[in-house]
């Protein structure tokens, strides 16, 4: 029986990695830093993402094994101190994910509850329950994982696309907000920049591509298609997105649903009709994206271990699965209750750029063996590297909080595997 996957199946993993949880968390903190140029914000951050996936694609065709990240960073540097400190931040970057998308599930699922009357909910309790049902459902069922992503992808898709219909319709009828989309109420460069670094975290998920690529059918032919196919599919969506977001709603209706408001874009067409569906769609997402990204997450840090780059008790079972799930979990659930959705997304948006611009450099150096462009590596390593930078100078004026996190997660995970290797040399 062919067990092999088909390139539709490869950009649905993609696009099922991207459209999670970050849309739903991210778009308000985008609309408060670009305003009226959100979507270009998107475009910016998705050219980044596209040029990204050229290296990806072309390090998955040459080194097509599970692990994708993680095993380009071995072939690379090897397994010493900076790889492990590396390969760690890819793990804590998901751990900060789980708490983004746990934050966009708490917000949206608090919101819901508002509606039918009860005014005191505490998103914490949605924040750390979601998380813990996920965990559950990890520990019973695998399958129950990969059926609720499949489920869930064509769910979201199908009233995301209805979503921008509907707005599209809802200009001609009352076209009210749609000025602000024009370039008097854009913000200055920087910021609209900075505003798309803040939501990068919503297009990290096309890496888990790499993670398929060794059971893709006509490899050759298929993995470029598959990243440029899933990336740039998510692009148009975002941009679509923001732009009925933006003209739907006043920038003051934004910053008061800033937490849920792709919810709140949906009542001026819809009304609460359309919020309820939305937030209904935001919770299926985020809770898809919590299942497999922590199921993820537990396939990372177990690799990471076996590579001899954490302690061996994360290859240790606990109820028939790898302990490292179970402290994904905790780690994920302490983070979000510690710090606020801003916070979470600088630190998330920081890991993952600067992760991805040592994969486009890891790319530049190997570009003969991969038959690439060597220039396009470089172009994509330094927009990722400068955004990094431009990420953490715009955010400490008024998130130092999230910059500090940011600073210290990178900063612990090379000093963590620096006293790891010396006490194993040690021992």
């Amino acid at each position: 029986m062919d067990k092999k996957i088909g390139l539709r199946e490869a950009i649905s993993i993609g696009i099922g990695g991207m459209v999670g949880g970050g849309i739903f968390a991210v778009l308000g903190l985008a609309v408060s830093l670009a305003k009226g140029a959100t979507p270009l914000a998107f475009l910016f951050a998705g050219l980044i993402a596209l040029l990204t996936a050229y290296s990806y694609a072309k390090l998955s065709k040459k080194f097509p094994e599970n692990g994708g990240t993680v095993k380009f960073i071995h072939q690379q540097f090897g397994n010493g101190i900076f790889a492990g400190g590396l390969n760690n931040l890819l793990w804590v970057s998901y751990i900060v994910m789980l708490a983004l998308y746990a934050s966009a599930f708490g917000s949206y699922g608090a919101e819901l509850i508002t509606i039918t009357g009860d005014k005191n909910i505490d998103t914490r309790i949605f924040q750390t329950a979601i998380i813990v049902v996920a965990l559950l459902v990890n520990y019973l069922s695998v399958k129950a994982v990969g059926e609720i992503e499949s489920v869930s992808v064509i769910i979201k898709l199908l009233i995301l696309l209805a979503f921008i219909g509907v707005g599209f319709y809802g200009f001609s009828i009352n076209p009210k907000h749609l000025g602000q989309l024009a370039p008097t109420d854009w913000e200055n460069p920087f910021l609209i920049l900075a505003g798309g670094m803040v939501i990068f975290v919503a297009y990290e998920g096309f890496e888990l591509i790499a993670n398929s690529i060794s059971d893709l059918r006509d490899r050759e032919k298929n993995t470029e298609k598959a990243y440029f196919g899933a990336v740039g599919f998510v692009v148009v969506l975002y941009v679509l997105i923001a732009i009925i977001t933006v003209g739907s709603l006043s920038f003051t209706d934004i910053a008061g649903a800033e937490d849920y408001v792709l919810a709140k874009a949906a009542e001026p067409t819809l009304g609460k009709i359309g919020f309820k569906i939305i937030t209904v769609t935001a919770l299926i997402s985020t809770f898809s994206a919590i299942n497999a990204t922590l199921l993820g997450s537990g396939r990372v840090n177990y690799d990471i271990a076996e590579d001899d780059e954490l302690p061996e008790y994360f290859c240790h079972k606990f109820w028939g699965k790898p302990s490292g799930l179970l402290i994904t979990a905790i780690f994920s659930i302490t983070l979000v209750n510690l710090f606020n959705l801003q916070s979470i997304s600088t630190a998330g948006s920081a890991g993952f750029l600067l992760i991805f611009g040592i994969v486009n450099y890891i790319g530049y150096e190997k570009y003969q063996e991969l038959k690439s462009k060597r220039w396009i590596h470089l172009l994509a390593s330094v927009l990722c590297i400068l955004a990094f930078f431009t990420l953490l100078i715009q955010q400490y004026s008024e998130n130092t909080t999230g910059v500090l996190a940011a600073m210290g997660i990178i900063i612990l995970c090379f000093l963590f595997e620096w006293f790891y290797k010396r006490h194993e040399a040690n021992t």
